[in-house]
């Protein structure tokens, strides 16, 4: 009979899990604050009165960021079903669990102001699932300076919505705050590793696919 150390104890629990949040995800369950352990950051800022035109531009750019997050999702699982090293495919799967909270909170901070996650979601996340899998294919130092890059941007972005969100949307801020947090850690993990410098080709064409995600993702 087959023993399993600790760490592929972890290692198939993420499967199972990161599983049930592609089917999750697929079907558009509705979020279930049960299934994360850290508090919405949201929870702590303090309540505001918003026009209309702020509540409507607030969840566009919400929904713009819990697209992100499922994008992150599919990235990371990719990544790590294909990773070579044991201890990256940890790391991976750590950064995805932070990023799952990033999701939940966005999710709920969009109900919250009466809106709908992207509809075109699942066609979102199978994209980068089929993209985070062929960067793992390639090698990880290629997998991890794609991470590098990504998180780099997603950085520079929520630094941009900061700046477009409401001044008095203080929930959303909060949210937007600690995510480009953590997504800059998350950058400065794969360069650890031994992120590879992308080609600029390659550069021009993840920012050339994120201005169009974010842009139809903004509407629908």
């Amino acid at each position: 009979m087959t023993t399993l150390n600790p760490r592929q104890y972890r290692w198939h629990d993420y499967v199972i899990s990161s599983a049930f949040k592609c089917i999750r995800t697929v079907l558009e369950l509705p979020y279930d604050k049960t299934l994360h352990a850290r508090p919405n950051p949201a929870e702590q800022a303090d309540a505001s009165q918003l026009t209309p035109e702020e509540i409507k531009h607030s969840a566009a750019l919400m929904r713009i960021n819990h697209t992100g997050e499922i994008c992150a999702q599919a990235l990371y699982l990719g990544q790590s079903i294909t990773a070579r090293n044991n201890e990256l495919r940890e790391n991976f799967a750590n950064a995805a669990k932070e990023e799952s909270d990033h999701l939940s909170w966005c999710e709920q901070r969009i109900t919250e102001l009466g809106s709908h996650k992207s509809y075109l979601n699942p066609l979102w996340f199978t994209g980068s699932l089929l993209i985070g899998t062929c960067a793992g294919i390639v090698g990880d130092k290629w997998s991890l300076g794609f991470l590098a890059q990504t998180e780099q941007k997603v950085y520079e972005h929520l630094g941009a919505h900061l700046e477009k969100l409401p001044t008095t949307d203080y929930k959303s801020r909060a949210i937007v705050s600690v995510m480009q947090q953590e997504e800059a850690a998350h950058a400065k993990m794969a360069i650890h590793y031994g992120a590879e410098e992308l080609p600029v080709i390659m550069k021009i064409g993840m920012q050339f696919l994120a201005k169009i995600m974010t842009n139809v993702v903004y509407y629908v």
